[in-house]
């Protein structure tokens, strides 16, 4: 264990908005002389957010499967311990999905365990200027309770907002109770180290309302680890919870998908949020579609290729996977 409380940072934010990205961002900007290590919650049980974020050489660790609210007893302290032993990190970032609920990751972080062995920086909920537009968005527990325990709100993709909508946010962010630290805005996730520090402003939480912990709207289960590729080189998970439903797949790193029309076959898929690493016939490389706009990165290499499909629906497994294996390349 560090000798001293490790800076800590929450990152919160709805599906899509760029919590990844901001901390690949992040990590760039760490000091040569520091350990930084990061802690990831995915809804979907294939690994994609971490596998990115590993690529900036930070330590990191995975919970997945599901929203943190529901893992942040025993297995999201059991990967925070060993996160903690294993890197000895000088800071700490804690990515939870964008449908996890703060107030359970909030009060672990919290408790006396922790007490000495972390010290809580400001908590950054980022915001799409353009959802506030939607009223069904602003009035989601998940975001209201994502916004109140933020002491920094952060307006990100402000490249593909109005004035207006800027504006908007602005005022909104200025109404808040309890009062932010501050509200800002950027694009791309391009957050600014010293925005991390200082401490968490103990904003008070509701806890989550009953029906948010509903069977209707949860899954339990604990993910089974992944198996070896070269016992089964094409492996497909689902998962489904607070009305959402993913498909995901880890596949190995030699199975080739022809470019142009897996990104075709992408581009028409009804699902609120995609994001993969594959390897395909034009090389390595990421893929992350959110509020229908597919953007595509190169990679030099990946251990595995990697693809995990959200959305409000169910999603008709068989005929995806069956689907996603035609766009593979023979071998």
């Amino acid at each position: 264990m560090a000798t001293s409380p490790i800076p800590t940072n929450l990152i919160f934010g709805t599906l899509g908005v760029g919590k990844t990205t901001t901390i690949q961002n992040l990590l760039k900007q760490k000091p040569d002389d520091e350990r930084w290590a990061v802690l990831v919650n995915e809804f979907g049980e294939v690994g994609i957010d971490g596998s990115l974020l590993a690529e900036q050489g930070a330590h990191i660790r995975e919970v997945p499967g599901g929203c943190m609210c529901c893992v942040a007893g025993l297995p999201m302290q059991i990967g925070l311990n060993r996160l903690i032993h294993e890197a000895q990190p000088d800071r700490l970032l804690i990515e939870p999905t964008g449908l996890g609920h703060p107030h359970q990751i909030l009060q672990i972080l919290g408790n006396e365990h922790y007490q000495d062995v972390l010290t809580l920086g400001p908590v950054i909920t980022l915001v799409d200027p353009r959802k506030l537009d939607d009223p069904r968005f602003q009035d989601h527990e998940l975001f209201q309770a994502q916004v109140q325990a933020a002491d920094i709100l952060v307006a990100n993709k402000t490249d593909q907002c109005t004035h207006q909508q800027l504006n908007r946010f602005e005022r909104w962010a200025a109404d808040q109770l309890p009062a932010k630290r501050q509200y800002l805005s950027t694009q791309q996730g391009q957050l600014q180290t010293h925005w991390l520090e200082g401490h968490h402003g103990d904003a008070l939480l509701p806890p989550p309302s009953p029906h948010h912990h509903g069977h209707d709207h949860h899954n339990h289960h604990e993910p089974e680890p992944l198996a070896s590729l070269q016992v089964q080189p094409w492996q497909v998970r689902h998962n489904q919870g607070q009305g959402y439903f993913s498909v995901g797949w880890y596949i190995a790193p030699e199975v080739q998908f022809r470019e142009t029309e897996l990104l075709a076959w992408l581009r028409q898929a009804r699902v609120e949020r995609c994001k993969g690493l594959l390897h395909t016939s034009g090389g390595w490389c990421s893929i992350n579609m959110a509020d229908g706009a597919l953007s595509v990165a190169r990679l030099e290499q990946a251990k595995a290729s990697r693809l995990e499909l959200i959305t409000h629906q169910q999603l008709d497994a068989e005929a995806l996977d069956k689907a996603l294996r035609a766009l593979s390349v023979p071998n």
